[in-house]
């Protein structure tokens, strides 16, 4: 079962990816008109220009004097960086098409969009069995639910169950802002680690004091401190099976 603060899943956004590539173009780009202005005495301009259209160089040498073959040879340097640059920009965007990973983002900015818009919902902090159960239960009883959950994997699963999803630690303040904490009526600190969930509700309420805090922990010894970090409920799931099957026998 997976806790905040564990891995967020090793694929990189499409944005950081794209970064490098993106970079090494307009260095080349850049360093190739610089280059053409020391070498041929040009303005910035027209040595941009020579970037597109490297012909200009010849006509340019035509009418004044210079070292015209070192500013051609430049000029293939300059053009292959390009294209080598181009070449990677383009493969990690296709490679990022074909992966479905512009789908996934896009998806990721509904999914924001819809949660900024989300009102009197619950968050559940944890899609391990417990909180599965839980944001399961409220989704049958159609409730607005937005799981916080730290693991990509399980993140894709609660996705899948129809949920909307926040990927992070749910301890962390700008996660629990970005679910929608200040807007929400109920948290539920439902990570199968009960230090975990005790600093989820301290961080929840000194967001959003008016949230009612629903706390998991594994055994009563943690009961008092979790009352103290702001819990309304606690929960002891082990406690509660039992108390069930007594009940029932």
């Amino acid at each position: 079962m997976s806790r905040p603060g564990d891995g967020v899943g090793t694929d990189r956004p499409l944005v950081a990816r794209a970064l490098p590539p993106a970079a090494a173009f307009l260095g080349v780009a850049a360093a190739g008109a610089a280059g053409f202005v020391v070498l041929a005495g040009v303005g910035p301009v027209e040595a941009t220009f020579w970037l597109l259209d490297p012909t200009g160089i010849e006509l340019h040498f035509e009418r004044h004097a210079g070292p015209e073959r070192l500013t051609k040879a430049y000029a293939v340097v300059v053009t292959v960086g390009l294209v080598l640059s181009s070449l990677w920009a383009g493969e990690t965007v296709l490679s990022a098409a074909f992966g479905g990973q512009i789908a996934r983002e896009l998806s990721l900015a509904r999914d924001r969009r819809r949660i900024m818009d989300t009102e009197d919902h619950v968050i559940v902090c944890g899609y391990g069995m417990f909180g599965r159960s839980v944001a399961r239960r409220l989704a049958e009883a159609d409730r607005e639910v937005v799981v916080v959950e730290s693991d990509g994997d399980e993140s894709e699963r609660a996705r899948r169950d129809g949920h909307l999803v926040v990927t992070g630690d749910a301890r962390r303040e700008s996660v629990l802002r970005e679910a929608g904490v200040d807007r929400a009526r109920t948290t539920v600190a439902a990570v199968d680690d009960s230090n975990v969930n005790i600093q989820v509700a301290i961080a929840a309420s000194q967001l959003s004091p008016g949230v009612r805090l629903f706390v998991r922990v594994g055994d009563e010894t943690y009961e008092s401190l979790a009352r103290r970090a702001g819990a309304d409920e606690v929960v002891i799931p082990e406690v509660m099976s039992a108390r069930s099957i007594a009940d029932d026998i």
